[in-house]
């Protein structure tokens, strides 16, 4: 089995920083691409963030110029910087990955359980 566990949500106000994290675990050979999506209150859940093993990094708009997303191959965990938060980034923020299991050719997509972030005015 193969767990996603993040960290680092919280309560902050416009304009502070956050730093979340997500650990994959359990029987793996390692992680492909990795990514964070949000999904605010009554909203549907949208893709934030993405990053390839080699570091090649993807952002939605909204996000770019203040989110930064990393990795740690070794560690099989991935981050996201969120500097100049703002109330529209109110959301709970889930870590997704494909994820190769232990005989290193079966690929799987894995869910993190999800982090509230909340941002306010």
């Amino acid at each position: 089995q193969v767990q996603l566990v993040e960290s680092g949500g919280g309560l902050v106000q416009a304009g502070g920083s956050l730093r979340l994290s997500c650990a994959a675990s359990g029987s793996l050979f390692g992680a492909n691409l990795m990514h964070w999506y949000r999904q605010p209150p009554g909203k549907q859940r949208e893709l934030v963030a993405t990053i390839s093993r080699s570091d090649r990094t993807n952002y939605v708009d909204s996000v770019k110029g203040r989110f930064t997303i990393s990795r740690d191959n070794a560690k099989n965990e991935v981050y996201l910087q969120m500097n100049n938060l703002k109330p529209d980034d109110t959301a709970v923020y889930y870590c997704n990955a494909d994820i190769f299991l232990n005989d290193g050719l079966t690929l799987r997509n894995y869910w993190g359980q999800g982090t509230q972030v909340t941002v306010s005015s």
